[in-house]
């Protein structure tokens, strides 16, 4: 099954204000979400344990990077990316 994904006008902001090299880099990892979003055997794709039932899923990028997104039927929507550091200080907050 293909999923179709949008993204968080922010997170395009930021995207598009990395270097070409980190764009194409955080582009690519992205493109691999329509085929399969959900977590499994490799690292970089988890689902995180938050509080009311919502669920929101972390991709890592390149030990750089980190996307968060939700997974709607056949949907995957990008909400944010970010540095890993400032994923990390938000981990807090979402669970």
């Amino acid at each position: 099954m293909k999923f179709e994904v949008g993204i968080d006008i922010d997170a395009i902001a930021f995207v598009n204000s990395q270097n070409d090299k980190s764009r194409r880099v955080i582009r690519s990892k992205l493109e691999i979400l329509k085929d399969d979003p959900f977590p499994g055997k490799a690292g970089d794709k988890e689902l995180l344990e938050l509080r009311h039932g919502i669920q929101v899923y972390r991709l890592h990028i390149s030990h750089t990077y980190t996307a968060f997104y939700k997974i709607m039927e056949n949907l995957v929507f990008i909400t944010e990316v970010t540095t890993i550091d400032q994923a990390h200080k938000k981990y807090k907050f979402l669970k």
